[in-house]
């Protein structure tokens, strides 16, 4: 059950992208969002008030926090990719080692005892037909062909 639950999590990961890296990247960027509201607000009414040294000061600061929201901005969307990018390599692993479990291999050999291995050769063969058309009609390896594409570009470079 508890590995059911995992493989959950990681489709919702992997469809979402949302992780805490991405909730605190956006938490960030909001905060300095208002900051930079609040401060160029501040530094309009300044300009209005008196037109000179202390409009300075808060436009610094104004810019100051917009670059902060800036760069909260990209690591909120570089936290959204790569947790995008994990999941679907750990759901592409997972995928796999599923055959490779003791309880579905002894499962299998109990049902190739029971009901003859001569009959469930042809259903296996079928079987594996239907797998292979769905994987491919559904997208099958789009997210770790692309990251293939990517490890390709970075040992080239």
């Amino acid at each position: 059950m508890r590995g059911w639950l995992d493989y959950l999590k990681l489709l919702a990961k992997s469809k979402t992208g949302i992780s805490s890296g991405v909730v605190v990247w956006a938490l960030v960027g909001l905060v300095c969002a208002l900051v930079t509201l609040v401060f160029l607000i501040v530094a309009a009414f300044i300009w209005l008030a008196e037109r000179y040294d202390a409009l300075t000061a808060a436009l610094a600061m104004g810019g100051l926090f917009l670059l902060i929201t800036i760069a909260a901005l990209v690591g909120c969307n570089w936290s959204h990719r790569r947790t995008t990018e994990r999941a679907q390599l750990a759901i592409a692993a997972r995928s796999n080692a599923l055959w490779r479990d003791p309880k579905f291999m002894a499962a299998g050999l109990e049902i190739g005892r029971a009901v003859g291995w001569r009959r469930l050769v042809p259903l296996f063969a079928i079987g594996l037909l239907a797998a292979g058309l769905a994987r491919e009609w559904a997208g099958g390896d789009a997210g770790v062909k692309g990251h293939d594409r990517e490890e390709d570009e970075r040992e080239a470079a």
